[in-house]
């Protein structure tokens, strides 16, 4: 793992830096369609860009995640921001953290095609099994990331030690579940079960390696213990942090934190 002055960083080009923000609709691997808007840095002094990854209902346009989108940008960095499938205006449903992958792969590929040689991913709770599986898939791909950091993320599949967690199995596992997944908490959730059942992100993470990979965690998490990322942390070469006070996912990152994982990403 580098330390915080090790590495060799390249300008971004002007054209990246004068431009604004743009949206733009990326079509996946499987030929989804994904909504994405890219926000390059006020003060650019690198050529990173950072690709974020939202929580289950989330989306490109939420406040949590707007709000990670500046602070990133504030730390320097170009910010990429995106709808997983089946969520905002994405199309598609949601395979809870499975075909997620590819809505990740085509985010990172649009940010190297926009210039950017130094690409590092950034996932809250499902978004961080997404980027951990992502950087284990496609680590020797064009849509490769560069560093890796994984909030809130769980361990292990079909979790259900918690009442949050056996809320969302509902959700996701019956019917009635699934209508309000959709006219509750505005995602389209695909009823097919896994099949083959996808990596998990214990077993991604020994694979990831050597790309510098961050683990964070809340004390206060109500969805996944800290055994989740004690497990993740000891399955690989991994820096963990374990905040104190803080709970789950995008929604209880202060903007502190926030900074401090923006340091992180744009220096790993």
């Amino acid at each position: 793992m580098g330390s915080e002055g090790e590495g060799v960083f390249h300008m971004v080009d002007v054209s990246l830096i004068t431009s604004g923000p743009r949206r733009a609709m990326l079509r996946t691997d499987d030929d989804v369609r994904i909504e994405a808007v890219y926000e390059p840095s006020p003060a650019s002094v690198t050529d990173t860009a950072v690709v974020v990854a939202h929580g289950f209902t989330g989306s490109a346009d939420r406040p949590a995640v707007r709000r990670a989108a500046r602070v990133f940008a504030e730390r320097g960095a170009a910010v990429i921001t995106f709808s997983f499938r089946g969520h905002g205006a994405s199309g598609g449903l949601s395979t809870l953290g499975d075909r997620e992958v590819l809505d990740l792969a085509a985010a990172v590929r649009w940010a190297r095609e926009l210039g950017h040689a130094r690409v590092a991913t950034v996932g809250f709770s499902m978004g961080g099994s997404v980027v951990l599986r992502h950087a284990a898939l496609a680590r020797e791909t064009y849509g490769r990331a560069d560093a890796v950091a994984a909030v809130s993320a769980p361990a292990r599949w079909y979790y259900r030690g918690t009442a949050p967690m056996r809320r969302l199995h509902w959700v996701v596992t019956r019917p009635a579940g699934r209508l309000v997944g959709r006219y509750g908490l505005r995602t389209r959730i695909d009823r097919r079960a896994w099949d083959p059942v996808p990596l998990s992100p214990v077993e991604a993470v020994p694979l990831i390696a050597p790309t510098p990979l961050l683990i964070v965690h809340g004390d206060r998490d109500a969805y996944f213990p800290l055994d989740h990322p004690r497990m993740l942390a000891g399955a690989g070469e991994a820096e963990l942090w374990l905040e104190r006070g803080m709970g789950h996912a995008e929604n209880a990152a202060d903007e502190e934190l926030l900074a401090r994982i923006g340091n992180w990403l744009t220096r790993a």
